[in-house]
């Protein structure tokens, strides 16, 4: 019997290691039968190219020709004098009839610095006048002290 039971155990052994591959086969073909339908999905799933209008496009390219062209120096203009078309600011505008819109950093920013010397500008004025009528005041009432000062000596020497 003890052979037979090692025949028994040996037999249930490799039924056993044969169910495992077939289970193994039975996931793995899962697996891709899974990932097989992902992909369906995905290809299902069209992305339907974006339509851009002929302006879009000349904007875009517009756009790209613009900063094509840009030098470093005229990213970084040296105030060489003031303009001669009468703008007040350095910004770079290249192509103004190609370029749909101006970088106004640069006027921005040298209109907030003239804002801001013209604000200084105002209050040293103010002071200074304030100064002035303050200087004005005193100088009145140094004189009215000294004509005070004055009768109050002319009575005592009256009185005597």
């Amino acid at each position: 019997e003890e052979e037979h039971l090692n025949d028994v155990c040996r037999e249930v052994v490799e039924k056993w290691a044969e169910s495992q591959v077939v289970d193994a086969k039975e996931e793995k073909e899962d697996e891709i039968q899974a990932l097989a339908s992902v992909m369906e999905k995905q290809a299902r799933i069209v992305v339907k190219p974006k339509e851009v209008s002929q302006e879009e496009k000349q904007r875009k390219a517009a756009l790209l020709a613009q900063y094509a062209n840009v030098t470093d120096e005229e990213e970084y203009p040296c105030p060489e004098g003031p303009p001669q078309d009468g703008s007040t600011g350095t910004a770079v505008n290249i192509g103004s009839e190609k370029s749909l819109f101006r970088n106004t950093n640069v006027e921005d920013v040298l209109n907030a610095r003239k804002l801001e010397r013209e604000q200084l500008r105002d209050e040293f004025h103010k002071k200074k006048e304030q100064d002035k009528l303050q200087r004005e005041k005193d100088k009145l009432a140094k004189q009215e002290r000294k004509e005070k000062e004055k009768k109050r000596t002319q009575k005592g020497e009256r009185k005597r």
